[in-house]
């Protein structure tokens, strides 16, 4: 007896709409070079070791739920926003995308996007390199001494993992830079055209 082929459908479009989305993500729009689009294709890249190694403290009896559901929600949200950077290659972060809603088939704004992009990236920046100096010198921000327990300080292959895992995260503030200047340069002629068009 033969599958009704209602029945293999639904299984059978899955992989491909997954498939579909997940391209329709990561293609890069016309103008991209080709190693521009490997920058931002690295940037999740350098934010996930990070993100990986927070999760098993998760496991930790000391940790209550609060901090758990904490320390996951972060590392979600780190790949998301380091996601973002994609959107500076992708036909996505010029156009909104039909799923949005009021927005969807605009065009995205182009000084709104570099402006937010410059700021991220130089915050992201100023923020890795101050971290790393205080760990260097074994202080907090504040310019108190770490504690005891801190994996910086906890010594043997837990110090080592730690900054192997968090060393990467000082690429993402210059990487978004680097990205925000091509997306300028590329949108910006497009939007002067426009403009003098409309006149």
């Amino acid at each position: 007896m033969q599958p009704l082929p209602h029945a293999k459908n639904p299984t059978a479009t899955r992989p491909g709409r997954l498939r579909t989305a997940w391209q329709a993500a990561h293609q890069p729009t016309t103008g991209v070079s080709r190693p521009i689009r490997l920058l931002a294709y690295a940037v999740p890249l350098v934010v996930l070791p990070s993100s990986i190694w927070r999760l098993p403290a998760v496991l930790d009896d000391g940790i209550g739920p609060g901090e758990q559901a904490y320390i996951v929600f972060l590392s979600i949200l780190s790949e998301a926003l380091a996601f973002t950077a994609i959107g500076l290659i992708a036909r996505w972060g010029e156009v909104f995308p039909r799923w949005v809603p009021f927005l969807r088939g605009r065009r995205v704004p182009t000084r709104a996007t570099v402006i937010t992009s410059a700021t991220a990236a130089t915050i992201l920046t100023l923020g890795t390199a101050l971290t790393l100096v205080t760990q260097i010198l074994g202080t907090t921000i504040r310019g108190d001494a770490l504690p005891a327990n801190s994996p910086g300080e906890a010594g043997g292959w837990e110090t080592a993992w730690f900054y192997v895992c968090y060393a990467p995260l000082i690429l993402w503030g210059p990487l978004l830079a680097v990205l925000t200047i091509a997306y300028w340069k590329r949108r910006a002629p497009r939007t002067h055209t426009l403009r003098a068009t409309q006149v």
